[in-house]
């Protein structure tokens, strides 16, 4: 009985080592490895892409979407397989045409569209009304950076008017059209400029748009660089000018009495003659 369970456990360490041997060699083999790759490399799989180009911000509609066939080896991540996936919700980036419908380009589906899927969190969007030039003349669209300059001049109670760079490399978000009244009731279309800003930012923004001008300064994209500067007054703006020189005046010399010769060197020498000291004074002429 003994030896009949050692054959039976021996037997199964065989079997064992064999079906081990039998998968190695087949995954080993480049027939077998082709034959387990090939279904899924070629597989064509229905994936939701954009029919048209769809900006930020908007409800991706069912005309916004086509379902295509990818191949299954080429699968992006967070792709959708239809179009009830992705209609309703609200896209954080831009789309281009054929481009698919990720799910981490789209908010989710209770958050719905607009302008506030698009802000992260811990930031906010504030618009400020420009007019072109202060708008670096239309150059001024979303996806931009800009940097916000302030001038406080005698309409907010500066005797000395001053320019101060308050906010740098801030995001545009948005930029368009609004119809607004001038001081005579008349409208007239100003261009709002929406900026993202951090709440501190925001307050900085609110009290400068309020109580002064404001001016954006567009600025490259790559450069995350801050500087600091102490700002500039009117009355620092310019060099203030130089007296100019008046004419020259000559005066001639007068002529004076003429300063009295040095007195000649004198020495004093001791003369001993014998026994006898005598002390006598040497000039320039000797003795």
């Amino acid at each position: 009985m003994r030896n009949r369970a050692g054959y039976l456990l021996l037997l199964a360490v065989l079997a064992g080592s064999v079906a081990a041997y039998l998968a190695y060699r087949f995954l080993r083999d480049p027939i077998g490895a082709s034959v387990m790759d090939r279904a899924p490399a070629e597989s064509v799989v229905q994936v939701a892409v954009a029919s048209r180009d769809l900006r930020a911000g908007s409800l991706v509609r069912p005309e916004d979407v086509r379902i295509v066939d990818w191949p299954g080896a080429a699968l992006p991540g967070g792709y959708s397989r239809s179009a009830a996936e992705v209609v309703g919700r609200g896209l954080l980036t831009a789309v281009s045409m054929n481009e698919p419908l990720l799910s981490s380009k789209l908010a989710l589906p209770e958050a719905g569209g607009g302008l506030s899927i698009l802000i992260p969190e811990g930031k906010r969007a504030m618009s400020v009304r420009v007019d072109d030039v202060i708008g670096v003349a239309g150059f001024v669209v979303p996806g931009t950076r800009v940097d916000v300059l302030v001038t406080l001049d005698r309409t907010a109670g500066q005797e000395d008017p001053a320019t101060q760079l308050i906010l740098q490399n801030i995001e545009v978000m948005a930029s368009g059209q609004s119809i607004q009244r001038d001081s005579r009731g008349e409208p007239q279309a100003a261009t709002v400029v929406t900026l993202l800003v951090g709440p501190e930012e925001g307050e900085r923004l609110a009290l400068s748009s309020t109580n002064g001008r404001i001016q954006l300064a567009l600025r490259n994209s790559m450069d995350l660089d801050s500087v600091t500067t102490a700002g500039i007054r009117a009355s620092g703006l310019l060099l203030r000018p130089r007296p100019a020189p008046g004419p020259v005046v000559f005066r001639p010399r007068v002529a004076g009495p003429a300063p009295a010769p040095p007195p000649p060197s004198q020495f004093r020498v001791e003369v001993y003659r014998g026994p006898t000291r005598t002390e006598a004074t040497v000039g320039p002429g000797g003795f």
